[in-house]
């Protein structure tokens, strides 16, 4: 699907600033959104939506269908009176530059807990329909989703297949038996979802009515300790015994890692998928885009070939290549929701198949010009070997900043960047934005980070470190007036904006140069 000629900004809402040690769904998404339109941006990606898993990584969530509690803003439900005035208006002193979960998580948790007791205590008429009805709407996966919470917080944390026999097997004695018990704790992880969806829709609109429009993103393969893999054991290759990952998803040894990436996600029993016609699959990306307006799938390969790895390896050495669904699984979608607005992540080492794919739907690939100074002229990442049906980025959440790309690269990068430019380097992400900006791709996407001219201290990712990831914030102090207009500028002359406010000098001859 090819995609208007534009260009936005990839910063996650958790980076936004706000009171409550983490962005959210409050006052600061919705200036962001007005900076993004001042700034002549009309697209904003972020990085998915769903409940983290372990590290906090967003690529590692707890379900593919629910919303991250901790982007829920407290304010609003101030507004609603589930909370009184006082229960936020000390938060603690947060870091305002980076998140601290273990600090950050039970202030907000505690604080959703108190506005749920609130609101089931004395629900009003209209707001208990209005619950009630999304209950009723999102059952599909709302119910085993709250209790999956609800279990994995009674078995303290504990995975999903050392809980009671019956409960891992879904035994319906058991299952029944627990909602009934359970029910307040159940609900209140409705409660949560349902304060989730109802602000990011309203913040969604305010977007979509000011021409600006939601890339968000899908993770290929999903977390064993999550709702989706307990509630679907037969979609995923487990072992008899325990219910475990018999073989589990990562990529082989390469150029940057001797022994390859071991994700630990489970792997897809494809073949019991198609036989269900992939309703899991499309009954997800129906979910996707009824929150997003256009979806990033990450590690797109995955779907013509994935690396198996036996689920008792501890590194990604001893994996093959087994064959994924290919064209069957997204005809299979399209023929449900039609044409499908996905952006295909084709990183790495592709293989012909996977671009064959990737054009027989016509989605966008992805170009990362922090890629593109290792080798020559001939590098695909080279703003002048790209076609339109492409998407370029100056790099991602799991690059460095520009800044620090620049600092830390090899003196042939540094040099090639250079000269490729005609720049001495001072400006180095002002002039990969604006090679960005004048390619023939149809979509620009920029990291706040670059915008702002920021170091490696403020990424958001170190693939491959466990600790530490996803905490990256800002201050509005650190956004000049002049980030707005030189970005407008960029865009407008670059035709991804209209040019309505753009001042070029008028001369004697009527025309706009000397």
């Amino acid at each position: 699907m090819r995609f208007p000629r534009s260009s936005g900004i990839l910063v996650h809402p958790t980076s936004l600033p706000g009171p409550f040690g983490s962005g959210d769904f409050g006052e600061g998404a919705y200036h962001f959104i007005d900076w993004l339109v001042q700034s002549g941006q009309t697209l904003w990606q972020m990085l998915p939506l769903g409940p983290v898993g372990m590290g906090n990584s967003p690529y590692m969530g707890l379900s593919a269908f629910a919303g991250y509690p901790l982007l829920i803003d407290l304010r609003e439900l101030v507004v609603r009176g589930w909370l009184q005035e006082q229960d936020v208006e000390h938060p603690p002193a947060f870091p305002t530059r980076h998140i601290d979960y273990e600090a950050v998580t039970p202030y907000r948790m505690e604080r959703l807990r108190r506005a749920s007791n609130a609101f089931f205590a004395k629900p009003a008429k209209e707001d208990a329909a209005a619950f009630t009805a999304f209950c009723t709407e999102q059952r599909a996966w709302l119910d085993d989703y709250a209790l999956f919470m609800t279990l994995m917080e009674k078995n303290n944390g504990k995975e999903w297949c050392d809980w009671h026999p019956d409960l891992v097997h879904r035994k319906p004695a058991a299952m029944r038996k627990a909602n009934e018990e359970l029910s307040d704790e159940v609900n209140y992880w409705k409660f949560i979802q349902w304060c989730f969806a109802r602000q990011w829709k309203a913040l969604k609109k305010y977007a979509n009515d000011k021409g600006v429009k939601i890339v968000g993103d899908i993770p290929i393969f999903i977390a064993y300790q999550s709702a989706d893999v307990w509630a679907n054991p037969e979609l995923f290759y487990l072992k008899e015994t325990d219910l475990r990952p018999s073989v589990v998803a990562g990529v082989p040894p390469d150029y940057f890692s001797a022994t390859g990436q071991r994700w630990g996600n489970p792997l897809y029993r494809w073949d019991v998928m198609h036989a269900q016609k992939y309703s899991w699959w499309i009954a997800r990306i129906k979910r996707t885009l009824d929150v997003v307006d256009i979806a990033r799938i990450d590690h797109f390969r995955g779907f013509a070939e994935y690396w198996e790895i036996p689920g008792t390896e501890k590194t990604a050495v001893k994996g093959k290549w087994i064959d994924g669904p290919k064209e069957q699984l997204f005809l299979a979608i399209q023929k449900e929701l039609g044409e499908l607005p996905i952006i295909a992540e084709d990183l790495g080492l592709m293989t012909p198949a996977v671009h064959a794919l990737r054009d027989q739907f016509a989605f966008p690939g992805m170009r990362i010009l922090q890629f593109a100074f290792a080798g020559d002229a001939k590098n695909s990442f080279l703003p002048h070997q790209y076609e339109p049906n492409t998407v370029v980025y100056t790099g991602t959440h799991d690059n460095d900043t520009t800044m620090g790309w620049f600092a830390t690269a090899t003196d042939h990068e540094r040099v090639f960047a250079q000269k490729y430019f005609g720049t001495d380097g001072h400006e180095i992400h002002w002039d990969m934005m604006r090679a960005a900006s004048v390619s023939v791709a149809d979509m620009a996407v920029y990291p706040l980070q670059d915008v702002l001219g920021l170091g490696t201290e403020h990424r958001m990712n170190f693939p491959g470190k466990a600790l530490g990831n996803w905490a990256w914030r800002y201050e509005w102090s650190q956004v000049e007036y002049w980030h707005a207009s030189r970005l407008y500028e960029m865009t407008a002359l670059a035709d991804r904006c209209s040019a309505a406010k753009l001042e070029l000098p008028v001369y004697p001859t009527g025309k706009t140069t000397p």
